[in-house]
């Protein structure tokens, strides 16, 4: 079996994230990709991160009826930083024991590796999955990686909470879905 993990903020999740792990999913021929929305990402503030209740909700919304994905609620459960390697422990355990597992990150995430938790070990347990964003340029070390080119999509979750604040139209970066979720909960509007 081989697995995609796809963790993030997803503040909000977009049709980036979606193209991202579609492509990676094809490319590497993973039989699923389980998206893992943080309760509190521990590379980023929390300001501006709304509940993760909601992040979460939204991730399902997004992915329904897409058999090859779903989504963990594992880090939303725990109510504190999860980390990683945490979660890749876990997640160990949902799998059949040979499973081959892939970290997927975008590009400009290289620059922060060094830095996370029990890094060694993570990598002796993955191959990260690494997604080329526009506007990265991105160092493939002596660490095992997979790269995906990826069409050009230039999309930021922080981008689009400015445009929701700023009362600008975003219905053709977002899945329907999720943009129905935004507005019924008025979710991004305050500061």
């Amino acid at each position: 079996m081989r697995i995609g993990i796809f963790g993030g903020t997803f503040n909000p999740i977009h049709i980036g994230h979606l193209v991202a792990a579609q492509t990676v999913q094809e490319k590497l021929r993973l039989d699923k990709v389980v998206f893992v929305p943080s309760y509190l990402p521990p590379h980023k503030s929390s300001k501006n991160i709304i509940a993760a209740k909601d992040r979460y909700q939204m991730v399902q919304q997004a992915i329904k009826g897409n058999i090859n994905f779903s989504v963990s609620d594992f880090e939303v459960k725990r109510i504190e930083k999860s980390y990683s390697i945490e979660t890749v422990n876990f997640l160990e355990t949902q799998f059949p024991r040979r499973t081959k597992i892939f970290f997927i990150i975008g590009e400009d995430g290289l620059a922060t590796l060094s830095t996370w938790r029990c890094i060694d070990e993570l990598l002796s347990k993955v191959t990260f999955a690494v997604v080329h964003r526009p506007g990265c340029e991105g160092r493939f070390s002596e660490i095992k990686i997979q790269a995906i080119p990826m069409a050009g999509l230039d999309i930021s979750s922080s981008e689009i909470r400015k445009r929701i604040k700023a009362n600008k139209k975003v219905q053709y970066i977002l899945p329907q879905s999720v943009w129905q979720y935004i507005e019924k909960k008025k979710l991004y509007k305050r500061s």
